[in-house]
């Protein structure tokens, strides 16, 4: 017994010699939104001019391979055999960028693959101490970097800096970012609720869309909240007010209520 299959897929319509299947509607829907967070992306950055030199030369190609100018045809052909070994060297930055936001999307903090195979470790985070560090590191115009993980662990910043292992308190909060203090300029790791680290290095945003009015600090504050899941508290130095970032974006001035709630907030997610 033999089944036949359709041929082809259900038509949406058909203009001239072109038949257009609803699988073709949904493909053409997929590459524009994939193209334009690749433009997103890329846009304000140099890799979008390289980019689109890289598009022009492919045209440039297949109008001499049209045309069967044997030699044009052969040089460029060896140039676009290494293309896309080329194009991983120059975009490296933005397709790591693009990865992290395909799996910032896919939204999988709170699914644990490995439960099975290990017990699972309540984090006490204290989240007093760090308001109130915060607090009096306002009110003095203190600048600060607090940079909050429950899940991982940052070994790759935290080697940067200044191992501590230490409980969270604020006398110590706040004599590490004390002016004086030789560890004061970077950032404070705090890793399952304990100061892992201090004086770390955080990779700084790109973003050229950032006001000018945002210095190093708060830079750096958006670059590691772009690439980690992580709650990234800023005080600023210049106005003594405090930001939250989290997944490259800012919540500045906020009371001190409004810190905590989304102190615990980040800390309660996932773990219910």
């Amino acid at each position: 017994m033999s089944i036949n299959l359709p041929n082809h897929l259900p038509l949406l319509f058909q203009i001239g010699f072109l038949e257009i299947a609803w699988v073709d509607m949904i493909d053409i829907a997929l590459v524009s939104v994939l193209l334009y967070q690749l433009y997103k992306l890329a846009k304000g950055t140099v890799a979008l001019k390289i980019f689109i030199g890289f598009l022009v030369l492919y045209l440039i190609f297949l109008i001499v391979q049209a045309t069967q100018m044997k030699l044009l045809t052969a040089i460029l052909d060896q140039f676009m055999g290494v293309g896309m070994l080329a194009a991983l060297i120059l975009f490296q930055q933005e397709i790591r960028n693009f990865l992290l936001f395909i799996g910032r999307s896919a939204d999988l903090k709170g699914v644990d693959f490995f439960s099975w195979a290990r017990d699972k470790k309540e984090v006490n985070f204290k989240v007093t101490p760090i308001a109130d560090a915060l607090k009096t590191m306002s009110e003095t115009n203190t600048g600060a970097l607090i940079v909050l993980s429950k899940n991982s662990a940052l070994s790759n910043y935290a080697d940067t800096g200044d191992l501590i292992d230490a409980e969270i308190s604020k006398r110590l909060l706040l004599a590490i970012f004390n002016k004086e203090s030789p560890l004061h300029d970077g950032a404070v790791l705090i890793v399952e609720g304990r100061i892992r680290s201090a004086r770390c290095i955080m990779p700084v945003s790109q973003n050229p869309n950032l006001p000018a009015i945002m210095g190093l600090r708060h830079r750096a504050a958006l670059g590691i909240s772009e690439v980690t899941d992580v709650l990234v508290l800023v005080v600023s130095e210049q106005t003594g007010q405090i930001s939250i970032v989290q997944h490259g974006k800012i919540d500045t001035d906020l009371s001190m209520p409004m810190i905590r709630q989304q102190i615990n907030a980040y800390i309660a997610m996932g773990n219910d």
